[in-house]
């Protein structure tokens, strides 16, 4: 079953809530393994009576975490089958490297060309706005 538009926007919505929670709060992070149920449900994703819930957290070769169309099509799937997997990768590591004087002036002035740093946001895991 395919999503229109309006319920792959919901479903991603919701999803970037789930991983997004999942990495910032412990807590979530333990309900969504003992109860991924009433945890996903917290975050918007309501699952179909009787539907079995699998949790990847150890993301499969060839299904990059960052790639929603596998989560969308893996929704999609569920929703066929009553059996839904949802990737779940570890938290994000934060490059903590500092930053020398001359890096921070050249943020500071806006630089830009070879002297300029490279920044990139990767908020949500669609990375859309790279």
């Amino acid at each position: 079953m395919s999503l229109d538009p309006r319920q792959r926007a919901e479903f991603v919505n919701a999803y970037t809530r789930v991983l997004i929670t999942a990495w910032s709060s412990e807590e979530y992070s333990a309900r969504l393994d003992s109860d991924p149920r009433a945890a996903l449900a917290e975050s918007g994703l309501e699952l179909p009576a009787g539907a079995e819930v699998v949790l990847v957290r150890n993301i499969p070769e060839g299904h990059h975490d960052s790639n929603i169309e596998v989560q969308v099509a893996l929704w999609e799937r569920g929703l066929e089958t009553g059996r839904f997997e949802l990737h779940i990768p570890e938290t994000p590591q934060v490059d903590m490297a500092e930053l020398s004087e001359g890096d921070l002036d050249s943020i500071a002035a806006g630089a830009s060309g070879a002297e300029a740093i490279d920044i990139n946001c990767c908020c949500c895991p669609c990375c859309c706005c790279t």
